[in-house]
């Protein structure tokens, strides 16, 4: 067990540090804003690209994994979206709301400190799959849902040009496919700008879970809904079975895939979960407990799930 401490202890170490100052120091939403674009368009992406470059080119070539876990991602989506319709008698908005959060891991922030610090390197190439696939399937999901719920009055073919223009100008897809890019023709950065990369990705991970803990210090708890236990269990639960169950099922795939892919799927709710709430005037206090108590409840589920990999129970022991 102390092996599994000494992994989980510094991970949410950072994300503690982080509530802690945010509580302590009154910081506002906004001043929160280099610290965010620094993480996600400076810090995370020249991660994802030092690492997918040097990655031999057969592994960045199947399909097949990138289609199960989104595959998965969607399905507890769908779970989630049916768990609100009876929660709501039948409101899609809020619904749509409820689906995200049941769904949508904290990949962003999360996911490439707590992949690499339990198994390393090997995890970042299905690290960024992950980020790039289930961040691509809610950019398109959120806005054609609120679509069809009728909060967003825009015509369908302005929705659709905006999903396909966040899509591919988001950083980390950027990113992934110029790494992707760099690998089939052997491109080498010159070295001082390769030195830069391995500083900026040496911070990525730090920064991105202290933000998060203050991100979270900074959301208030609204009103306790009822449907958020079962949001949280197909979220915390669920979601990194299924992704486990499809992925031995295939077969095939490398130990260190599978574990990547179960560490991201175990992943609390993202704080966008709250973001996407505000910007259609939905669900926005409840989204806001259900980030935040979600992120309470995987230090247990986060943990336990590190044990049953790194003991052999969902993988091979790594």
């Amino acid at each position: 067990m102390q092996d599994v401490i000494a992994l989980a202890l510094p991970f949410f170490g950072l994300i503690f540090l982080g509530f802690v100052a945010g509580k302590i120091k009154d910081i506002p939403p906004s001043g929160m804003a280099w610290m965010n674009f620094f993480i996600i368009y400076i810090a995370l992406p020249a991660l994802f690209f030092r690492l997918l470059s040097e990655t031999p080119v057969e592994q960045l070539t199947d399909l097949s994994f990138v289609t199960a876990t989104t595959f998965a991602t969607y399905t507890v989506f769908a779970i989630s979206f049916c768990i609100g319709v009876l929660a709501t008698r039948g409101n899609i908005a809020e619904s749509t709301i409820m689906a995200i959060g049941g769904s949508y891991s904290n990949i962003g922030y999360m996911g490439p400190g707590l992949t690499m610090a339990v198994l390393g390197p090997a995890a970042t190439v299905p690290t960024a799959f992950v980020l790039c696939f289930d961040n691509t399937l809610m950019f398109i999901l959120a806005p054609l849902m609120m679509a069809m719920a009728g909060t967003d009055k825009e015509p369908l073919t302005v929705t659709l040009w905006k999903v396909v223009v966040r899509v591919f100008t988001h950083p980390f897809i950027l990113a992934t496919i110029a790494g992707v890019g760099a690998a089939f023709i052997g491109f080498k950065p010159p070295q001082g700008v390769d030195t830069m990369l391995k500083f900026l990705s040496g911070a990525a991970a730090p920064c991105a879970l202290f933000a998060m803990g203050v991100t979270v210090a900074q959301r208030p708890v609204g009103r306790v809904p009822l449907e958020l236990p079962a949001l949280l269990a197909v979220k915390l639960v669920l979601h990194p079975l299924l992704v486990f169950l499809l992925l031995t099922w295939i077969g095939g795939f490398d130990p260190v895939w599978i574990a990547t892919a179960v560490l991201m799927a175990c992943l609390p709710p993202a704080t966008n979960v709250f973001v996407i709430a505000q910007q259609y005037q939905v669900y926005m206090n409840r989204a806001s407990s259900l980030v935040m108590i979600g992120t309470m409840v995987s230090v247990v589920t986060v943990t336990g799930f590190i044990y049953a990999i790194t003991h052999g129970w969902l993988t091979p022991a790594v």
